[in-house]
């Protein structure tokens, strides 16, 4: 990867809460642009897998700084799903990161400023032309500050646990509502408390609240946006 920034590659940014629909829509909007991807919040899930992995307390910034500068990931598109393989030290961890214990876990480590200092270069290696788009919760208040498109994503916490259950229910995971519901509600609060790059939607995004949206209705709205910006 090269370390260009967005003032010679456009960068596109959706931030927001968990289960907001990040994921998706960063990878459908990049899909029918062509560009390349990125998912920040994957970074710091692989940080808290790895250190489990290396039996490093999600509390030791000292340990964990360097574990996040030289994490040995690779991405991965599997030929015959289409869907991303992530290795992390050449283990297949694709399965693991999308844990509600890692997706919490990743949450404590992201609040750790050493951690996000370590992990800050590496988001902006991503940005190669012809563009990116960059999902995460800071990507455009702190990494891609001068993106030309902020989005920031969000839904009403009920809509969102139901979001998750249903995708969770959907592999065969046991989960209930009621504690998603607490779950959401706490990593929110944790997200947006953290001293080191709290979730706020940049000054200049562009807020959308898809509680009432379709995933095609979402995308239909941002490209209209891309066509704005991009031209």
């Amino acid at each position: 990867m090269n370390t260009k920034t967005t003032t010679t590659v456009p960068v596109i940014t959706i931030d927001g809460p968990t289960a907001s629909g990040k994921g998706t829509i960063t990878r459908l909007l990049a899909q029918r642009l062509g560009w390349h991807i990125l998912d920040s919040g994957a970074l710091y899930r692989l940080v808290a897998l790895a250190a489990h992995k290396h039996s490093i307390p999600l509390d030791d910034a000292d340990s964990l700084q360097p574990l996040a500068a030289h994490l040995d990931v690779e991405f991965a598109i599997d030929e015959d799903s289409g869907e991303i393989v992530t290795l992390l030290e050449g283990e297949d961890v694709t399965q693991d990161l999308r844990s509600e214990t890692c997706g919490n876990d990743a949450s404590r480590v992201a609040q750790i400023a050493m951690v996000r200092e370590a992990l800050l270069a590496r988001q902006r290696a991503f940005c190669e032309t012809p563009g990116l788009v960059a999902d995460g919760r800071d990507m455009g208040t702190v990494v891609f500050p001068d993106a030309v498109l902020k989005i920031f994503l969000t839904a009403s916490v009920e809509e969102r646990a139901c979001r998750r259950y249903n995708q969770l229910k959907d592999k065969g995971l046991g989960v209930t509502m009621r504690g998603l519901l607490d779950e959401i509600a706490e990593r929110d609060a944790r997200d947006r408390g953290r001293a080191a790059s709290p979730l706020v939607a940049a000054e200049d995004a562009v807020q959308l609240d898809t509680s009432e949206l379709t995933i095609d209705e979402v995308v239909d709205r941002l490209w209209s946006l891309c066509q704005v910006r991009l031209n």
